[in-house]
């Protein structure tokens, strides 16, 4: 064997296909070459330009790089002596990137549903789908629900959530491959309108019963989901910050356990089996495994959440109701 790639040195990426070889023989690698070149026919949409890689070695050891590559493709790398030994060849893949973001996503209004083509799978084979849709409804503008879905690569539809009329719904969606999730595309619809989407304003309840002395407030509450007697437990969640970023972030976030020294922004009041309309007292002081009520602060302004998850083997489904007053 005239020729040895060195074991273990051969490196392949997304993008490139890298070896370390040595001649065996001082004076038989003389004039010999190093190509890199598509292994076959590309076609659309996964069209593979062609690459110039040809090199002559010198020497009796050295490194050869193909020029840069497309992902998950097929090379034919070879070296050889003229006019025609081959010493070494071998067909090689590009490892998988992440994918392309998707280029269009629709709405049928006839049935509600989202569908979209699949994605191509030209930077590695498409695996799934990440759809993240928040919807925000025209009636009650303290509602807010977020779900975030991972479907397989054979779907192409998913209905909208059913709400009110003149619902707002922000859709982001992602292609995955076994590299990670690609660049999110955005698309925003309303229910029953035809005119392009506006975004809805949070709005949040109001509470009552503000006490600066005692550090209490007492919150209306009532359950979020349609059918309360199958309800999961309700998390009251407390924020610092009141806007409609805040909003969004603190219903999908996880509140940091509350600490009396150093008072986390966010925080969970209260655990609460909700099955019936009821009047909470915030600031009351008690806690338990996970949350605690404290006092509130005078002079502070505070955004609470009512917060109702649920959870299956495909979504999340983050389901929010906001107050918001100052103390």
């Amino acid at each position: 064997e005239v020729l040895q790639v060195v074991p273990g040195t051969l490196e392949i990426s997304s993008t490139s296909i890298k070896l370390n070889w040595t001649c065996r023989l001082p004076h038989g690698c003389r004039r010999m070459r190093a190509t890199c070149h598509l292994a076959g026919p590309s076609f659309p949409p996964c069209e593979a330009e062609e690459v110039k890689g040809e090199e002559t070695l010198h020497g009796q050891k050295g490194t050869f790089t193909c020029p840069p590559l497309q992902p998950f493709t097929d090379y034919s790398v070879t070296i050889s002596l003229p006019p025609s030994t081959v010493l070494y060849t071998r067909l090689l893949r590009t490892k998988e990137t992440v994918p392309d973001k998707p280029k269009k996503l629709w709405l049928d209004r006839s049935t509600g549903s989202l569908w979209w083509k699949p994605l191509p799978s030209c930077k590695g084979e498409i695996i799934g789908y990440q759809l993240n849709i928040t919807t925000r409804s025209a009636q009650d503008g303290s509602f807010l629900e977020m779900e975030r879905l991972r479907l397989n690569s054979s779907v192409t539809e998913y209905p909208l959530p059913e709400h009110s009329p003149g619902s707002s719904y922000v859709v982001t969606m992602q292609g995955l491959t076994a590299a990670g999730a690609g660049a999110a595309s955005l698309w925003e619809f309303q229910t029953n309108s035809w005119d392009t989407p506006r975004p809805l304003d949070i709005s949040c309840r109001s509470v009552r019963d503000i006490s600066p002395s005692q550090g209490t407030a007492v919150l209306p509450l009532r359950p979020i989901a349609p059918h309360p007697e199958v309800a999961r437990e309700h998390q009251l969640i407390v924020a610092a910050m009141r806007n409609g970023t805040a909003v969004e972030g603190a219903c999908l976030g996880e509140p940091q356990p509350f600490n009396a020294s150093q008072q986390p922004s966010t925080y969970v009041a209260a655990m609460l089996n909700l099955t019936a309309p009821m009047d909470f007292v915030l600031g009351s002081g008690t806690h338990g495994q996970g949350y605690h009520n404290a006092a509130l602060r005078p002079g502070s302004d505070y955004m609470v959440l009512l917060r109702l998850i649920r959870r299956s083997q495909q979504a999340e489904k983050f389901t929010c109701v906001c107050y918001s007053f100052s103390v």
